[in-house]
């Protein structure tokens, strides 16, 4: 389900932002920024707003250059939310593109990666990222996984993920509230695998990518976001 925060200050969407290159990769067109050589890889799974947008591809670029190979595939077939659209229609949007079959995409992406001589993969997801990265971390093609403001995760989901996982969420969620994502960490608390919480005050969902770049206390806070997840990844892949 897209609500109104999913769509608060949307990114205006550029196909040629970034310093990396869009080549095809797992049967995706994708965003790629780091050494071709690299054996570990992070998988960005975008919000809604999909791959071109200006602020994830620069997020991208950081952690490329922490020394990771950083693949941004586009889930949505070149079909991103737009509201603005004529004929936009939310429900039929998401129907078109459920978390489901984001999975199954970044399976592939993983693969297709893994068969290029990376040894290891990371993911992270925001929004309907988010609950893909899930999804995806209950199966074995990951090593570590780190969800930001993700959209509805059930128990059951997060009771099958098998590598260590990292939940950033926001102050004010209308999706997943600081309360339902402590409570999602309780759950993982129980099981072997290392896991993290962390609720970031003063700001709301979607605020690790879709910050304004003139809102000190934003870029601060979608910053120490950014940070959050890179050591994640450092520490377990």
């Amino acid at each position: 389900m897209l609500g109104p925060q999913c769509c608060e200050n949307p990114p205006t969407l550029s196909p040629s932002c970034g310093a990396g290159s869009v080549q095809e990769i797992g049967g995706l067109k994708s965003y790629v920024i780091g050494s071709q050589d690299s054996k570990v890889a992070i998988l960005l799974i975008a919000d809604a707003f999909g791959y071109e947008a200006p602020n994830l591809r620069k997020l991208a670029d950081k952690v490329a250059a922490s020394g990771f190979l950083v693949v941004v595939p586009d889930f949505y077939y070149g079909d991103p939310y737009d509201p603005d659209r004529h004929g936009f229609e939310p429900h039929s949007w998401m129907n078109a593109h459920p978390t489901e079959k984001g999975c199954e995409d970044a399976k592939a992406v993983v693969s297709a990666l893994k068969s290029k001589g990376v040894s290891a993969v990371g993911a992270a997801g925001f929004c309907w990222g988010g609950m893909t990265v899930v999804k995806l971390a209950k199966f074995d093609c990951i090593k570590a996984a780190v969800v930001l403001h993700p959209g509805p995760i059930t128990e059951e989901e997060i009771n099958e993920v098998k590598c260590p996982i990292a939940l950033l969420g926001a102050e004010t969620d209308q999706y997943t509230s600081p309360e339902h994502l402590k409570h999602l960490g309780e759950i993982l608390s129980t099981k072997t695998i290392d896991s993290y919480v962390k609720i970031f005050p003063g700001v709301a969902h979607g605020w690790t990518t879709r910050y304004k770049d003139d809102d000190e206390f934003a870029v601060k806070s979608a910053q120490e976001s950014h940070s959050d997840m890179l050591n994640w990844f450092t520490k377990h892949i």
